[in-house]
Protein backbone atom coordinates (compact mmCIF):
# COMPACT_ATOMS: atom_id res chain seq x y z
CA UNK A 1 0.00 0.00 0.00
CA UNK A 2 1.07 3.80 -1.22
CA UNK A 3 2.35 6.31 2.09
CA UNK A 4 0.12 9.24 1.78
CA UNK A 5 1.38 12.73 1.44
CA UNK A 6 0.89 13.90 4.78
CA UNK A 7 2.51 17.23 4.49
CA UNK A 8 0.20 18.48 1.88
CA UNK A 9 -2.95 17.59 4.27
CA UNK A 10 -4.96 19.62 6.21
CA UNK A 11 -5.26 19.57 10.07
CA UNK A 12 -9.10 17.74 9.94
CA UNK A 13 -7.65 15.39 7.53
CA UNK A 14 -4.64 14.59 9.48
CA UNK A 15 -6.58 14.32 12.65
CA UNK A 16 -8.93 11.88 10.69
CA UNK A 17 -5.54 9.73 9.64
CA UNK A 18 -4.56 9.44 13.07
CA UNK A 19 -7.89 8.76 14.33
CA UNK A 20 -7.85 5.83 12.21
CA UNK A 21 -4.24 5.26 14.21
CA UNK A 22 -5.78 5.40 17.56
CA UNK A 23 -3.73 8.63 17.87
CA UNK A 24 -5.18 11.56 19.72
CA UNK A 25 -6.43 14.91 18.17
CA UNK A 26 -3.30 16.92 19.84
CA UNK A 27 -0.76 14.33 18.72
CA UNK A 28 -2.23 15.47 14.77
CA UNK A 29 -2.04 18.87 15.85
CA UNK A 30 2.29 18.69 16.76
CA UNK A 31 2.56 17.17 13.40
CA UNK A 32 0.28 19.59 11.49
CA UNK A 33 2.31 22.64 13.03
CA UNK A 34 5.89 20.89 12.42
CA UNK A 35 5.00 20.38 8.35
CA UNK A 36 3.87 24.10 8.59
CA UNK A 37 7.46 24.96 9.27
CA UNK A 38 9.10 22.86 6.14
CA UNK A 39 10.54 19.85 8.27
CA UNK A 40 11.62 17.44 5.69
CA UNK A 41 11.46 14.16 8.00
CA UNK A 42 8.98 12.72 11.11
CA UNK A 43 12.91 12.40 13.31
CA UNK A 44 12.58 16.48 13.05
CA UNK A 45 9.52 16.43 15.06
CA UNK A 46 11.18 16.37 18.37
CA UNK A 47 8.34 16.90 20.94
CA UNK A 48 6.49 13.25 19.48
CA UNK A 49 7.25 10.18 21.15
CA UNK A 50 10.23 8.39 19.36
CA UNK A 51 8.06 4.88 18.47
CA UNK A 52 5.22 7.10 17.07
CA UNK A 53 7.86 9.05 14.79
CA UNK A 54 9.00 5.40 13.75
CA UNK A 55 5.38 4.61 13.05
CA UNK A 56 4.33 7.58 11.13
CA UNK A 57 7.32 6.25 8.57
CA UNK A 58 5.18 3.32 7.47
CA UNK A 59 2.26 5.20 6.79
CA UNK A 60 3.27 8.80 5.36
CA UNK A 61 5.31 10.37 3.27
CA UNK A 62 6.91 13.48 3.72
CA UNK A 63 7.88 14.04 0.14
CA UNK A 64 10.82 16.79 0.83
CA UNK A 65 13.09 18.37 -1.58
CA UNK A 66 16.71 19.08 -1.49
CA UNK A 67 19.02 21.65 -3.44
CA UNK A 68 20.60 19.63 -6.67
CA UNK A 69 22.17 23.20 -7.55
CA UNK A 70 22.89 26.91 -6.73
CA UNK A 71 23.59 29.44 -8.86
CA UNK A 72 23.65 33.30 -7.25
CA UNK A 73 23.58 36.59 -9.13
CA UNK A 74 26.66 38.96 -8.83
CA UNK A 75 24.37 41.39 -10.08
CA UNK A 76 21.79 41.43 -7.66
CA UNK A 77 21.22 38.73 -5.49
CA UNK A 78 19.20 36.39 -7.43
CA UNK A 79 19.48 33.38 -6.27
CA UNK A 80 18.21 30.15 -8.76
CA UNK A 81 17.63 26.69 -7.25
CA UNK A 82 17.05 23.47 -9.32
CA UNK A 83 15.62 20.96 -6.44
CA UNK A 84 15.96 17.34 -6.65
CA UNK A 85 12.40 16.13 -5.49
CA UNK A 86 11.92 12.37 -3.74
CA UNK A 87 11.47 10.57 -7.13
CA UNK A 88 14.22 12.07 -8.61
CA UNK A 89 12.90 14.69 -10.63
CA UNK A 90 13.79 18.13 -10.82
CA UNK A 91 12.12 21.55 -10.77
CA UNK A 92 13.08 25.35 -10.51
CA UNK A 93 12.39 28.14 -8.00
CA UNK A 94 14.27 31.82 -8.28
CA UNK A 95 14.71 33.51 -5.30
CA UNK A 96 14.05 37.48 -5.80
CA UNK A 97 14.85 40.37 -3.72
CA UNK A 98 13.02 43.64 -3.97
CA UNK A 99 13.01 46.90 -1.58
CA UNK A 100 9.46 45.50 -0.11
CA UNK A 101 11.30 42.02 0.82
CA UNK A 102 11.71 38.65 -0.60
CA UNK A 103 10.37 36.91 -3.71
CA UNK A 104 10.12 33.18 -4.69
CA UNK A 105 9.14 32.02 -7.78
CA UNK A 106 8.17 28.33 -7.42
CA UNK A 107 7.32 25.84 -9.68
CA UNK A 108 3.88 23.84 -10.32
CA UNK A 109 4.79 20.92 -12.29
CA UNK A 110 8.16 18.72 -12.86
CA UNK A 111 7.53 20.03 -17.09
CA UNK A 112 4.58 21.82 -18.74
CA UNK A 113 2.32 20.24 -21.09
CA UNK A 114 1.41 24.04 -22.29
CA UNK A 115 4.09 24.19 -25.34
CA UNK A 116 4.92 27.94 -25.38
CA UNK A 117 7.56 28.14 -27.96
CA UNK A 118 9.15 30.99 -26.19
CA UNK A 119 9.61 29.27 -23.52
CA UNK A 120 12.35 26.14 -22.02
CA UNK A 121 9.84 24.54 -19.04
CA UNK A 122 8.22 22.88 -21.56
CA UNK A 123 10.38 21.67 -23.94
CA UNK A 124 10.31 18.00 -23.14
CA UNK A 125 6.97 17.69 -21.86
CA UNK A 126 4.75 16.82 -18.29
CA UNK A 127 6.51 14.50 -16.38
CA UNK A 128 3.70 15.04 -13.30
CA UNK A 129 2.01 17.65 -11.12
CA UNK A 130 3.79 18.33 -7.75
CA UNK A 131 1.98 18.16 -4.61
CA UNK A 132 1.17 21.09 -2.51
CA UNK A 133 4.32 20.03 -0.16
CA UNK A 134 6.39 20.66 -3.00
CA UNK A 135 5.15 23.88 -3.63
CA UNK A 136 5.39 24.75 -0.37
CA UNK A 137 9.41 23.25 0.18
CA UNK A 138 10.26 25.30 -2.52
CA UNK A 139 9.77 28.35 -0.14
CA UNK A 140 11.39 26.72 3.03
CA UNK A 141 14.30 25.65 1.65
CA UNK A 142 14.99 29.26 0.02
CA UNK A 143 14.32 30.82 2.97
CA UNK A 144 15.64 28.75 5.11
CA UNK A 145 19.02 28.68 3.01
CA UNK A 146 19.34 32.46 3.12
CA UNK A 147 18.06 32.67 6.56
CA UNK A 148 14.78 35.39 5.55
CA UNK A 149 11.21 35.78 5.39
CA UNK A 150 9.69 35.06 1.98
CA UNK A 151 7.25 37.45 2.23
CA UNK A 152 5.96 37.25 -1.64
CA UNK A 153 5.24 34.04 -3.69
CA UNK A 154 4.71 34.24 -7.57
CA UNK A 155 3.43 30.74 -9.07
CA UNK A 156 5.13 31.61 -12.78
CA UNK A 157 8.14 28.73 -12.37
CA UNK A 158 7.81 25.67 -14.48
CA UNK A 159 4.37 24.36 -15.38
CA UNK A 160 0.70 25.66 -15.58
CA UNK A 161 -0.75 25.93 -12.11
CA UNK A 162 -4.16 25.95 -13.18
CA UNK A 163 -3.35 22.63 -14.84
CA UNK A 164 -2.93 21.36 -11.51
CA UNK A 165 -5.75 22.63 -10.18
CA UNK A 166 -6.69 20.93 -7.14
CA UNK A 167 -3.03 20.59 -5.85
CA UNK A 168 -2.74 24.34 -6.44
CA UNK A 169 -5.67 25.43 -4.54
CA UNK A 170 -4.64 22.99 -1.62
CA UNK A 171 -1.45 24.96 -1.70
CA UNK A 172 -2.72 27.99 -1.49
CA UNK A 173 -4.71 27.46 1.47
CA UNK A 174 -1.82 25.94 3.19
CA UNK A 175 0.69 28.64 2.64
CA UNK A 176 -1.38 31.40 4.11
CA UNK A 177 -1.92 29.66 7.20
CA UNK A 178 -1.14 30.85 10.04
CA UNK A 179 0.74 28.08 11.61
CA UNK A 180 3.30 28.10 8.95
CA UNK A 181 4.11 30.69 6.41
CA UNK A 182 1.50 32.61 6.74
CA UNK A 183 1.71 34.43 3.55
CA UNK A 184 -1.05 36.66 2.95
CA UNK A 185 -2.89 35.88 -0.46
CA UNK A 186 -2.35 39.57 -1.45
CA UNK A 187 1.13 38.34 -1.74
CA UNK A 188 0.82 36.00 -4.12
CA UNK A 189 0.45 35.79 -7.97
CA UNK A 190 -0.79 33.04 -9.50
CA UNK A 191 0.03 32.64 -13.19
CA UNK A 192 -1.87 30.85 -16.79
CA UNK A 193 -1.17 30.66 -19.97
CA UNK A 194 -4.88 30.88 -20.24
CA UNK A 195 -6.86 27.66 -19.19
CA UNK A 196 -10.21 29.17 -18.93
CA UNK A 197 -12.10 26.82 -17.15
CA UNK A 198 -9.28 27.53 -14.60
CA UNK A 199 -9.87 31.32 -14.28
CA UNK A 200 -13.58 30.07 -14.04
CA UNK A 201 -12.86 27.34 -10.61
CA UNK A 202 -10.53 30.19 -9.39
CA UNK A 203 -12.88 32.45 -9.55
CA UNK A 204 -15.49 30.59 -7.02
CA UNK A 205 -12.54 30.14 -4.69
CA UNK A 206 -12.90 33.81 -4.04
CA UNK A 207 -8.72 33.89 -3.07
CA UNK A 208 -7.74 37.86 -3.38
CA UNK A 209 -4.51 36.11 -5.67
CA UNK A 210 -3.27 38.12 -8.28
CA UNK A 211 -4.19 36.69 -11.26
CA UNK A 212 -1.11 36.67 -14.08
CA UNK A 213 -2.62 36.18 -17.72
CA UNK A 214 0.27 34.94 -20.36
CA UNK A 215 -1.15 36.76 -23.10
CA UNK A 216 1.89 37.64 -25.16
CA UNK A 217 0.14 38.66 -28.06
CA UNK A 218 -2.50 40.91 -29.21
CA UNK A 219 -4.06 38.70 -32.21
CA UNK A 220 -5.10 34.86 -32.50
CA UNK A 221 -2.88 34.92 -35.46
CA UNK A 222 0.40 36.05 -33.74
CA UNK A 223 -0.89 34.12 -30.39
CA UNK A 224 -1.67 30.85 -32.31
CA UNK A 225 1.97 30.31 -33.53
CA UNK A 226 3.67 31.35 -29.84
CA UNK A 227 0.93 29.34 -27.43
CA UNK A 228 -0.65 26.32 -28.51
CA UNK A 229 -3.60 26.45 -25.75
CA UNK A 230 -5.22 29.45 -27.88
CA UNK A 231 -6.04 26.82 -30.58
CA UNK A 232 -8.78 25.69 -27.47
CA UNK A 233 -9.13 29.28 -25.56
CA UNK A 234 -8.78 31.96 -28.14
CA UNK A 235 -8.09 35.52 -26.94
CA UNK A 236 -11.50 36.56 -26.88
CA UNK A 237 -12.47 33.78 -24.85
CA UNK A 238 -9.90 34.18 -22.67
CA UNK A 239 -10.19 38.30 -22.39
CA UNK A 240 -13.78 37.44 -21.66
CA UNK A 241 -12.97 35.01 -18.75
CA UNK A 242 -11.08 37.77 -17.45
CA UNK A 243 -13.69 40.52 -17.35
CA UNK A 244 -15.68 37.92 -15.84
CA UNK A 245 -12.87 37.18 -13.20
CA UNK A 246 -12.69 41.33 -12.74
CA UNK A 247 -16.46 41.64 -12.41
CA UNK A 248 -16.81 38.76 -9.61
CA UNK A 249 -13.74 39.16 -7.70
CA UNK A 250 -13.01 43.07 -7.59
CA UNK A 251 -9.26 41.94 -7.88
CA UNK A 252 -6.69 43.60 -11.22
CA UNK A 253 -5.44 41.61 -13.74
CA UNK A 254 -1.64 41.54 -14.50
CA UNK A 255 -1.29 41.04 -18.58
CA UNK A 256 2.72 39.49 -18.98
CA UNK A 257 3.88 40.23 -22.51
CA UNK A 258 7.00 38.54 -23.75
CA UNK A 259 8.45 41.53 -26.18
CA UNK A 260 10.20 39.13 -29.50
CA UNK A 261 11.34 41.22 -31.89
CA UNK A 262 9.74 41.26 -34.98
CA UNK A 263 6.94 39.52 -33.97
CA UNK A 264 4.66 41.23 -31.29
CA UNK A 265 6.58 44.46 -30.25
CA UNK A 266 5.07 46.68 -33.47
CA UNK A 267 3.10 50.04 -33.36
CA UNK A 268 0.14 47.71 -34.95
CA UNK A 269 0.60 45.12 -32.57
CA UNK A 270 0.31 48.29 -29.63
CA UNK A 271 -2.93 49.50 -31.37
CA UNK A 272 -4.38 46.47 -31.13
CA UNK A 273 -3.82 45.03 -27.56
CA UNK A 274 -4.76 48.93 -26.33
CA UNK A 275 -7.51 48.39 -28.11
CA UNK A 276 -8.69 44.94 -26.56
CA UNK A 277 -7.51 45.96 -22.99
CA UNK A 278 -9.33 49.05 -23.09
CA UNK A 279 -11.52 49.56 -19.93
CA UNK A 280 -10.53 46.53 -17.87
CA UNK A 281 -8.68 46.89 -14.56
CA UNK A 282 -5.74 45.57 -15.66
CA UNK A 283 -1.94 45.98 -15.88
CA UNK A 284 0.51 45.21 -18.90
CA UNK A 285 3.79 43.56 -17.48
CA UNK A 286 6.09 43.92 -20.29
CA UNK A 287 9.16 41.07 -20.38
CA UNK A 288 11.42 41.07 -22.98
CA UNK A 289 12.02 37.81 -24.31
CA UNK A 290 14.61 35.62 -22.75
CA UNK A 291 16.50 33.89 -25.87
CA UNK A 292 16.24 29.89 -26.26
CA UNK A 293 18.26 27.67 -27.93
CA UNK A 294 15.73 25.93 -29.58
CA UNK A 295 13.68 28.58 -31.42
CA UNK A 296 14.62 31.92 -33.21
CA UNK A 297 12.96 34.36 -31.47
CA UNK A 298 15.42 37.67 -30.38
CA UNK A 299 14.91 40.25 -27.50
CA UNK A 300 13.95 43.89 -28.89
CA UNK A 301 17.00 46.76 -27.08
CA UNK A 302 16.15 48.61 -24.52
CA UNK A 303 15.43 51.40 -27.06
CA UNK A 304 12.27 49.03 -28.55
CA UNK A 305 11.14 48.09 -25.42
CA UNK A 306 10.70 51.05 -23.96
CA UNK A 307 9.12 52.74 -27.23
CA UNK A 308 6.49 49.72 -26.84
CA UNK A 309 6.21 50.27 -22.98
CA UNK A 310 5.06 54.48 -23.40
CA UNK A 311 3.73 53.26 -26.98
CA UNK A 312 0.61 51.47 -24.13
CA UNK A 313 0.71 53.58 -21.73
CA UNK A 314 0.18 56.85 -24.25
CA UNK A 315 -3.12 54.59 -24.91
CA UNK A 316 -4.28 54.48 -21.85
CA UNK A 317 -2.73 50.99 -20.47
CA UNK A 318 -1.10 50.94 -17.56
CA UNK A 319 2.20 49.68 -18.27
CA UNK A 320 5.52 48.79 -16.85
CA UNK A 321 8.64 47.03 -17.54
CA UNK A 322 9.80 44.15 -15.90
CA UNK A 323 13.18 44.33 -13.87
CA UNK A 324 15.01 42.07 -14.98
CA UNK A 325 16.55 39.81 -12.08
CA UNK A 326 19.13 37.35 -12.60
CA UNK A 327 20.38 37.60 -15.87
CA UNK A 328 24.25 36.30 -15.50
CA UNK A 329 22.49 32.81 -13.95
CA UNK A 330 19.63 32.07 -16.35
CA UNK A 331 17.05 33.21 -14.46
CA UNK A 332 14.51 32.49 -16.46
CA UNK A 333 12.37 28.77 -16.29
CA UNK A 334 13.44 25.89 -17.46
CA UNK A 335 16.81 26.53 -18.75
CA UNK A 336 18.32 24.95 -15.64
CA UNK A 337 16.35 21.81 -15.81
CA UNK A 338 17.06 22.00 -18.98
CA UNK A 339 21.15 22.21 -18.92
CA UNK A 340 20.69 19.40 -16.25
CA UNK A 341 19.07 16.68 -18.09
CA UNK A 342 21.13 17.28 -21.33
CA UNK A 343 24.13 16.57 -19.09
CA UNK A 344 22.58 13.08 -17.90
Amino acid sequence: MPKKDIGSMTLKEIENEFSSLGQPKYRAKQVYQWLRKGVSSFDEMSNLPKTLRESLCNFFDIRSIKIKKRLESRVDDTVKYLYELYDGEYVESVLMKYHHGYTVCISSQVGCRMGCSFCASGLYGLTRNLTAYEMLAQIHTAAKDNNIRVSNVVMMGMGEPLDNFENTVRFLQLVSDGEGLGIGLRHISVSTSGVVPGIYKLMEYGFPVTLSISLHAPTDEIRDKMMKINKAYNTETLLKACRDYIAKTGRRISFEYALIDGVNNSTECADILAHRLKGMLCHLNLIPANPVRENDYSRPDDKEVKRFCDMMNQRGINTTIRRTLGADIDASCGQLRKQHLNQQ
